[in-house]
This record gives structure tokens, sequence and C-alpha cells, in this order.
């Protein structure tokens, strides 16, 4: 006995099958002419509620918006802050953290890196013009020890920037 009454106070929301069943079953004839009527003052009373409701939010909506022009606050001013809110909220994530710190160190090493090879280029081509007014030929030029010697450090910062980018691109897939 117990356990057909859980069956009946089962709180669980109907199925699409159980609604069609519902939905196609004739509960008029079980139901008197004075249940009837009821019922269907009822069901006027509810629709009388739903259409009252409905024009209280209306109203209300209205209100909300007249509250917010007089405040100043329109519908770019809420995306502009909701923007705001959103881009604050990525900031504050890890993912942007590590992303913006590696990116921000790898800024810094190949500024470095490039400072040294702009004095490089610097210093060499001070060099270099001295050689060249001493040289009448590009082949003696390049085979200087100065430009040698140029060549050498340009291809060694190309490479340190290289390891430097793979160590990187390994140790963050290795975060991930």
């Amino acid at each position: 006995m117990e356990a057909q009454a859980q069956g009946l106070l089962e709180a669980e929301p109907l199925q699409g099958r159980d609604e069609d069943a519902v939905a196609s079953a004739d509960f008029s004839s079980m139901l008197s002419e004075e249940e009837k009527q009821e019922l269907k003052a009822e069901l006027v009373q509810l629709e009388d509620e739903i259409t009252t409701l409905r024009q209280v939010l209306s109203a209300k909506e209205r209100h909300l918006v007249e509250i917010k022009q007089k405040l100043g606050m329109n519908l770019m001013n809420e995306l502009k802050q909701n923007f705001s809110k959103s881009w604050h909220d990525m900031q504050t994530t890890t993912a942007y953290k590590k992303t913006h710190e590696t990116l921000s160190h790898a800024g810094q090493k190949a500024t470095a890196a490039f400072s040294n090879v702009g004095t490089a280029i610097s210093k060499k081509f001070g060099d270099m013009s001295y050689s060249i007014r001493h040289s009448i030929s590009m082949p003696a030029m390049r085979n200087s020890p100065t430009f040698k010697s140029f060549e050498e450090r340009v291809e060694t910062t190309v490479t340190s920037l290289k390891v430097f980018f793979r160590r990187r691109s390994y140790e963050e897939a290795k975060e991930d």
C-alpha cells in the first residue's frame, strides 16, 4: 500500500509521452456540471490575473527605462560597462596572466637582442668604412676579419633567438 501511495505522490515532471496522454484524455465526462462551472470560473480568473501581471510588468519595464534615462544610462553605456567588466575578468584569468608574462618576457629578450645587433652593426660599419676606404674590392671586405666577426655575431644572435622561442613553445606546451 505504501509503495502505491508513494507512486501517486512523486513530484517528477511529466515526460513528453505522459503530457500527450494527459492532453488527449477526456476528463469532462468524469466531472459534474457544478465542477465544470467552477473550473471555467477559475480559468477565467487565472487568465485575468495573467493579463494583469503582464500589464504590471510592462509598466515596471517602462519605469525602469525612465529611471535609466534620468541617470544617463543608455544601451551604449551598459555595453561599455559590460565590456569593461568582461575585459577585467579576462585579465584576471591565469591563462591571460601567463600569456602576458611570456609575451612580455619574449619582447624584452627580442628588444635586447635587436639592440645588441644594432650596436654590433654600427660598430662594424664604422670599422668597415675604414676598411672600405683602404680596400678596392668587396670580396676583400667580405674576407676581412671585421666582416667575418660581424657575420658570426649576427648568426649567434639569430640562433639564440631561435633557441629561446623554441624553449618557450616547449614550456608552454608542457604546461598545457
